[in-house]
């Protein structure tokens, strides 16, 4: 809050302006007299009112430096306050804002004008920059230092009562926002991370281009070729009863134009998926589409990490640490609980299987007999929790499959509580071999090794949250040597742990098919806080080890000549040794803003039942469309 007088009145407030590029196809007219715009004063800007309120400033770069330069800036009015003989108008573009004034002093009817402005009025205004008095500087504006004398007025077009207040748009319902994105895009913080993307889209070309990559599109009406979820499907006019399929992902493409001698290929991919929709998953998205011709997996690591570093030094200035930290897929689920491990946090899952044989708890030698795990970790802080907060956790335990939930609290006289009695004659051991002090809760799951591991690692993540322990910053890591294969207990066969064209390693590659679950694929996860970034692996490229890998997944031969002949007759002709990696562009755009969902940085995202609020996109269509394409709606039509 400051205050100055101007022209004898006392004033109490600011105000801003903000615009943005683009071309400006109606307005309202100038009114005569001094009156307020209507209705009836709409008309079509021509060519020479435009030319004469063309731009010469944006919002967000007028400083002390441009004082007494004549001016003129297009925009829209983000705040206005009236104060006796002066209104302020705040003038808003995608960079930034700048503050004018209208005084009734100076121009009486200029001022008049300008006290019809609303909320979203697209207006352009001349007019001189002039410093503000240094008890009227606005040290959270870059423009601060300086305010705008109008001299002109053109009211550009008006904005009808807003749904939501642009700047209070997180106060505002979702699926309202998503209605109305045209406004909510204009928010300083969607402006920001719309901003951030293209830079990061921009990085990532340029670091790829001095690395010697092409970019190279790849179709979007292709075969079905299903690579995990269900395809959308696209029927062909032409060819009756024919369909295209969107792809999921270029894999089979990219590996093709391996063959063709593009050693070095990347694009920003489109993606398309028919999947249930949530927080870092949409229906279409995408991905930074990587491969490469005669690599190893060290030399895809090479150039991801590479490519990062630019990213985050050039856009965010955050220099990243490298090489990114390797854990293997058994050492992050034995550390972690997750094979996308959180490592802002240093919470760990230690191995209580030797102490629980020897411990009192029936339970727990139960679960060993049977060949399972006892997984513990110790929440630092956390003897106080009630038995209502471990019960949260239990819950949390049992949501990914745990049956339970053993505790016990460490005071300075020892474990009291939950299955203590049991381990009584331990405690000194458990304290050492847990690290656990006065003041700490043990908590512990048997089962499965996998189902022991994924349950106390969601507990992990929850006690992390509710103890604030996640430090600032981005942990990125590889994570390597995942199971080729993984079993299918539902359909009683084997399925692939990533995707069906990954290379075994090597050890491997003379007992496929005596014992799938043991082999390890060439393949690897990029993490980065907890979120799984990325996804790639060293491909195959031997048409006969093709096959067999086929032939454990229960494809035969004419099915894999049905679905993916046209790629395993191209590695007929001499396919090079290749490999690559995916990280998906929104991720990454989500993670480097801060944000939880990554409809917060798609400009124009489905909500979470995979609809588009603004343009009522999926949408009916006519019958005529549907007979051109063969096709008739069967059963009842959702209104």
């Amino acid at each position: 809050m400051w205050s100055h007088v101007y022209s004898n009145v006392r004033i109490e407030c600011i105000c801003t302006f903000w615009d943005a590029r683009g071309a400006v196809a109606h307005s309202l007219g100038r009114p005569t007299g001094g009156l307020p715009v209507d209705a009836a004063s709409i008309s079509v800007i021509d060519s020479s009112v435009m030319e004469r309120f063309k731009r010469t400033a944006t919002c967000g770069e007028l400083d002390s430096r441009r004082v007494g330069d004549h001016v003129v800036l297009n925009g829209w009015v983000h705040r206005h306050r009236d104060h006796g003989g002066i209104r302020f108008v705040d003038l808003r573009d995608r960079y930034g804002a700048t503050q004018v004034v209208f005084d009734q002093h100076t121009n009486r009817e200029l001022f008049d004008r300008a006290h019809g402005l609303k909320y979203e009025y697209c207006v352009a205004v001349s007019g001189i920059v002039r410093r503000r008095p240094d008890a009227m500087v606005n040290t959270e504006m870059a423009s601060g230092e300086i305010e705008v004398a109008a001299e002109e007025l053109e009211i550009l077009s008006e904005c009808d009562t807003l749904p939501f207040m642009i700047e209070e748009r997180t106060e505002a319902r979702e699926d309202v926002r998503l209605r109305y994105r045209f406004l909510d895009l204009r928010s300083t913080s969607m402006q920001r991370k719309l901003k951030i993307r293209h830079a990061t889209a921009f990085a990532i070309r340029d670091f790829l281009n001095s690395k010697g990559f092409m970019e190279i599109e790849t179709p979007t009406l292709i075969r079905s070729t299903p690579e995990g979820a269900r395809d959308f499907l696209v029927p062909s006019r032409l060819h009756p009863g024919r369909f295209y399929a969107l792809p999921q992902s270029p894999q089979l493409f990219k590996q093709i134009l391996m063959v063709s001698g593009c050693d070095r290929y990347f694009q920003l991919a489109r993606c398309f998926r028919d999947e249930d929709a949530r927080g870092d998953r949409q229906l279409e998205h995408t991905q930074i589409d990587i491969e490469m011709s005669f690599v190893s997996k060290e030399d895809v690591f090479e150039v991801v990490e590479g490519m990062l570093a630019h990213v985050f030094e050039s856009v965010l200035d955050v220099r990243l640490e490298t090489p990114f930290r390797r854990l293997g897929y058994t050492e992050a689920m034995d550390r972690y609980g997750s094979d996308k491990p959180d490592l802002r946090y240093r919470v760990e899952l230690s191995d209580f299987s030797d102490i629980a044989e020897r411990g009192g708890f029936n339970v727990f030698k139960s679960v060993l007999s049977g060949g399972g795990a006892i997984k513990a970790l110790v929440a630092p802080g956390c003897a106080h929790y009630s038995r209502k907060q471990i019960d949260e956790l239990e819950n949390i335990a049992k949501i990914y499959g745990a049956r339970g939930l053993a505790w016990m609290k460490v005071t300075d006289d020892g474990l009291e509580g939950g299955v203590s009695r049991f381990f009584a004659n331990l405690t000194d051991e458990i304290k050492e071999s847990l690290g656990a002090v006065s003041g700490d809760l043990i908590l512990a799951v048997g089962d499965s090794w996998k189902t022991s591991c994924v349950a106390l690692g969601a507990v992990r993540e929850r006690i992390a949250a509710d103890r604030n322990l996640i430090s600032e910053g981005f942990r990125f890591c590889w994570v390597v040597d995942f199971p080729l294969f993984e079993w299918n207990e539902e359909e009683r066969k084997w399925d692939p742990a990533h995707h069906m064209f990954t290379m075994p390693q090597e050890r491997y590659l003379d007992s496929l098919e005596d014992d799938p679950g043991s082999v390890k694929g060439d393949l690897y996860d990029l993490v980065c806080n907890g979120l799984e970034l990325a996804s790639g692996s060293i491909r195959i490229h031997s048409s006969s080890l093709q096959r067999r890998v086929f032939s454990i997944l229960g494809i035969g031969p004419e099915e894999a000549e049905r679905r993916f002949g046209f790629l395993l007759r191209a590695f007929r002709y001499g396919p090079p040794p290749h490999g690559g990696i995916a990280p998906g562009l929104d991720r990454l755009i989500m993670i480097m803003t801060g944000e939880s969902s990554i409809k917060e940085v798609i400009a124009f995202p489905k909500n979470t039942v995979g609809v588009s609020p603004m343009d009522e996109a999926p949408s009916v269509v006519e019958e005529k469309q549907l007979a051109e394409l063969h096709l008739r709606i069967v059963g009842d039509v959702e209104e």
